[in-house]
């Protein structure tokens, strides 16, 4: 087998800043066809409601329903799925549905007020949710995890009612998917997928209900149907391929290092991991841990295509300097493998998730950890969040002003209405005034 070779960044090349700029340079190809026919899919669903659902489930799932009512999967069958388990699997996914509750039961907020001196009282109401969709990927790509990750959360928040879709192609179930939608919570599920199940959920149908927001991974054609159905309801996010970057400071085992970087390698060509050190001799290390452990993996073209594309070995002159690195690449999920994770965090602003020292994989984030997985990739780490309980919560305002609370601020809302030329609500204002 030839070697396999990623690409050597050094940060005292004078071209460093821009090789790092081209190896993170990614966008998903804007395919026009693939736009054109979803938005085909959703106008067709939008008008013709169950019988366009049913048509393109058979058509693109090569199912074979003749009624709309047979996409609907009955609670006993998500239960029989669950109660069939084997004791292993079924011991894992409850302790990981703990862990996540656990979790996400801290990250609840709750309303509060307070009162002015004026008697004016003012503060924020949390309500969830109504109604979630939560879109899961079906046949081989079949993920329990994600339905734990995003159900448990919503049911923590309050959601009403959550309303699950899934693919079923030529048929296939996948019982750990559905034993994990049983104990999450799931209300109903629909054996549906693609741009037609997130038009359903958008617009709603006789069969499947409209929800107030739609949550989960999918292929190309889902994330486009987000993006366009986006504003009717809300989504999660749209991501990008799966990242890992690894600070080490060159005393980790080097196989711990390579396994962990295949660990994201493996979900697709397109994904990105990335390893920086201090330790120039430790690159090189990992470099022959890749070579030598690469022939064990069932992915491993998958992962050889991913290392050789956008894969890369980074040599800083610090671990503070790598923290920087980091933080330019605000990347989805970030291992800090040092001797002192705690002090080298402290450096990081940028990151969707982080885990501290050399026993803490990736993998176990993914699983049962506890916090969620489903986290901001593309470097949107800058500026958003991981999935969490807060994104099934909503704000809402409140105010409620005593009268002398309205004497002062209708004074101040006239002169800043009239400022702007708007007569009627300075005037509604004025009505207040003593």
């Amino acid at each position: 087998m030839s070697v396999l070779k990623l690409a050597k960044l050094d940060s005292s090349d004078k071209n460093f800043e821009m090789q790092l700029q081209k190896l993170l340079a990614w966008s998903e190809s804007d395919d026009n066809s693939v736009e054109h026919q979803v938005i085909d899919i959703i106008s067709k669903v939008r008008y013709e409601g169950d019988k366009a659902v049913l048509d393109y489930t058979n058509m693109f799932d090569q199912t074979h329903f003749n009624k709309i009512s047979e996409i609907e999967l009955s609670l006993e069958t998500l239960e029989d799925a669950w109660n069939s388990l084997a004791r292993e699997k079924a011991d894992a996914l409850q302790t990981a549905a703990n862990r996540i509750r656990a979790y996400a039961d801290k990250q609840k907020m709750h309303s509060w007020q307070y009162t002015e001196e004026d008697g004016s009282i003012l503060g924020q109401k949390i309500t969830a949710i109504d109604k979630v969709g939560l879109y899961v990927p079906g046949g081989k790509a079949s993920y329990p995890s994600s339905v734990l990750m995003n159900a448990i959360p919503a049911k923590v928040a309050g959601v009403n009612e959550i309303i699950m879709v899934v693919p079923t192609p030529k048929g296939e179930t996948n019982s750990l998917v559905l034993a994990a939608a049983y104990i999450a919570g799931v209300d109903k599920i629909f054996t549906i997928g693609g741009a037609q199940a997130i038009a359903a959920l958008a617009y709603g149908t006789k069969t499947v209900p409209r929800v107030d927001k739609i949550v989960g991974p999918g292929n190309i054609y889902v994330a486009t149907a987000k993006k366009i159905v986006f504003g009717k309801v809300g989504i999660d996010m749209i991501a990008g391929p799966s990242e890992i970057l690894i600070i080490c400071d060159g005393k980790t085992n080097p196989d711990w290092i390579a396994m962990d970087l295949f660990s994201q390698a493996e979900h697709d060509e397109d994904a990105q991991a990335i390893l920086i050190s201090d330790d120039k001799n430790f690159l090189e290390q990992v470099e022959q841990s890749i070579n030598k452990l690469i022939v064990e993996m069932e992915r491993k073209d998958i992962i050889q295509a991913s290392l050789v594309s956008r894969g890369a070995l980074i040599k800083v002159d610090s671990l503070i300097q790598a923290a920087e690195v980091a933080n330019t690449i605000a990347p989805e999920h970030l291992e800090l493998s040092v001797e002192d994770p705690e002090s080298l965090n402290q450096h990081i602003r940028h990151a969707g998730a982080i885990f501290m020292g050399r026993y803490t994989a990736e993998a176990l984030g993914d699983y049962c950890a506890g916090p969620n997985h489903v986290l901001p990739t593309s470097s949107t780490a800058r500026f958003s969040s991981p999935l969490g309980v807060y994104d099934f919560q909503k704000r809402t305002s409140l105010i409620n002003c005593s009268a002398n609370g309205a004497d002062t601020l209708g004074k101040i809302a006239s002169v800043l209405a009239r400022g702007e030329s708007l007569t009627a609500h300075a005037r509604s204002a004025e009505y207040r005034i003593k």
